[in-house]
């Protein structure tokens, strides 16, 4: 089952349609098993559209990464560069 820490500050998470508070979330993941909350859990890392026992996710991440320590990730490659 998840907790309150798993779900990061900023990470919005989505189900058919309405935004779901951490407590929600938490709720639905009551019934998973450990490879689907395992998936979930990737997924609110990098964020996308997915489905678990027939419910249609979308999680949408803060543009910012951060490690595990907290610190923020650096990009590997810049978008704004002209070739």
């Amino acid at each position: 089952m998840l907790n309150k820490q798993t779900l990061r500050k900023g990470v919005i998470v989505e189900c058919e349609g309405k935004v779901l508070s951490k407590e929600e979330t938490i709720a639905l993941s009551e019934d998973w098993n450990e490879n689907q909350e395992m998936f979930f859990r990737k997924m609110l890392k990098q964020g996308g559209k997915f489905s678990i026992k027939g419910r249609k996710f979308i999680i949408t991440t803060p543009d910012k990464i951060y490690n595990s320590k907290g610190e923020e990730e650096v990009s590997m490659y810049n978008n704004d560069s002209e070739e």
